[in-house]
């Protein structure tokens, strides 16, 4: 038969024990954030690392193959082709850019009628990324990059292109998807397409 005191005393022991079970839990989840891991952080003393997801091979990789991806298909739109434009991108509601006519795009819907309008534009010339940096996680990555090479003028000069530009990715069913493109203004290609944001 149960008595109160009964009672009571379980009620304690399963108090204490839900308290160590969380407590040990809260103790592994901080233990991880301290990995030995080397390919955790870039700095020259991992054991230090702050990094909690650490990205993997793979991660790296992906976000890499992405952002080299999106430059093969700018290089494709300049020329009108807009298939691998809409293929790299993610088509969610969140994704943003900052081009360098100016303004801010948010949303596919919005981006991806840019991207189609200025494949209209058939700007030519050819731009590649270089001084490539890297950050990668297990759901999320991003590019620091140089946009180097020329676009055309209507009437066929060359507009240099020289641009810091950020590029964030994000693993989704399709693999790893722009969901924002960040680069600096460009006055000469303002100027030699009159568009501006």
């Amino acid at each position: 038969m149960f008595t109160s005191n009964t009672i009571t005393r379980d009620m304690q022991f399963y108090a204490r024990f839900s308290t160590a079970i969380l407590l040990c839990g809260f103790l592994f989840t901080l233990m991880g954030c301290k990995t030995m891991n080397t390919t955790c952080s870039t700095n020259n003393d991992p054991e230090n690392s702050e990094i909690c997801c650490p990205p993997s091979t793979a991660d790296v990789a992906g976000v890499l193959a992405a952002n080299d991806a999106f430059y093969s298909a700018l290089n494709d739109m300049f020329v009108g082709n807009i298939a691998p434009m809409d293929k790299v991108w993610s088509h969610e509601s969140d994704v943003t850019q900052l081009g360098p006519m100016g303004g801010k795009l948010v949303g596919w819907d919005v981006v991806g009628d840019e991207w189609h309008r200025e494949s209209t534009l058939k700007l030519g010339g050819k731009v590649s990324a270089e001084l490539i940096s890297v950050v990668a996680g297990p759901c999320m990555g991003y590019t620091v990059t140089e946009e180097v090479g020329h676009n055309m003028t209507a009437d066929g000069k060359p507009v240099e292109v020289r641009f810091r530009a950020t590029n964030i990715f994000r693993k989704e069913k399709g693999g790893w998807k722009m969901v924002h493109h960040h680069t600096d203004m460009s006055d000469g290609l303002i100027e030699s397409t009159g568009e501006v944001k």
